[in-house]
């Protein structure tokens, strides 16, 4: 009778496990939080009348007399809200497989609230500019015309049945998703610990311009490090580097969250209650 033997996963196979593992969990408790705080703290305060708050925090973001851009940028919040919530639920495999049924209803929900959001930020732009000027503007639809297009394949290849591609399109467009919050998040953590240097009020510093496509592109190559479709990431000493950078992104977005909860979203949502 002969017997099976299993061969242990190679080093770099385990550790880039542990560090996907760590950093999944890590943003998707974090994104959660968010946006709760993006439902209550700007959506609320729309639906409310209370929309001149969003300047407390953001100056300049509501135009009394600008209501196209108000309502744009309101859709985008909303939206955006949704999306994070409804993100962190639809990427787990225990939902997705037991219940068959709610990942699709929330997949439509979801992919319906990344185009609005899509919308809605292209919209604030072409009606009232974002207030770093032409970089911004650049990097911002740039980043808005990659969420629609993600949006568009992901529903794409789930009509299709092609599940693959259709999961690989998924995690992308979390990826993108998850953008505003950590766009948030570098610049607290930088100005918290580097300092104003390279940042102006009208975000026009070169740490500003730096930000307006860091905040995104970023994300989608540590998506396809993930995904390891390609030969290249499939190399055991790129593992490694991978699983290293993976765990060095949990270790900063674990510190940056617990003082963004602890300043800013804990009391914004407990407040906004």
């Amino acid at each position: 009778m002969s017997e099976t033997i299993t061969t242990p996963a190679p080093f770099g196979d385990n550790l880039f496990r542990f560090a996907k593992t760590l950093l999944g969990t890590i943003v998707w408790t974090s994104a959660l939080i968010f946006g709760l705080y993006i439902l209550v703290f700007y959506a609320f305060a729309y639906v409310s009348g209370d929309t001149a708050q969003w300047n407390k925090v953001l100056p300049g973001l509501y135009d009394a007399e600008n209501g196209g851009s108000t309502a744009g940028i309101a859709v985008h919040f909303l939206a955006g809200g949704i999306i994070l919530v409804l993100g962190c639920l639809q990427l787990l495999p225990s939902v997705r497989e037991r219940y068959p049924m709610v990942h699709r209803w929330s997949g439509r929900v979801y992919v319906v609230a990344c185009l609005l959001a899509a919308v809605g930020g292209l919209v604030f732009i072409a009606l009232k500019g974002t207030i770093g000027g032409l970089v911004m503007d650049i990097g911002f639809i740039g980043y808005g015309l990659l969420m629609f297009l993600a949006a568009i394949q992901t529903a794409r290849y789930a009509r299709r049945k092609e599940f693959k591609r259709h999961r690989a399109w998924a995690l992308r467009l979390f990826a993108l998703a998850i953008g505003s919050w950590l766009y948030r998040m570098d610049y607290g953590f930088y100005i918290g610990f580097g300092g104003r240097s390279g940042h102006t009020e009208n975000f026009t510093g070169w740490f500003d311009y730096f930000m307006d496509f860091w905040f995104y592109l970023p994300n989608l190559v540590v998506v396809e490090i993930i995904l390891a479709e390609y030969p290249f990431f499939q190399r055991p000493w790129v593992k490694i580097a991978g699983a290293t950078t993976l765990l060095l992104a949990s270790l900063f977005l674990l510190f940056a969250s617990y003082f963004f909860i602890k300043d800013y979203w804990g009391p914004g949502i407990l407040g906004g209650l």
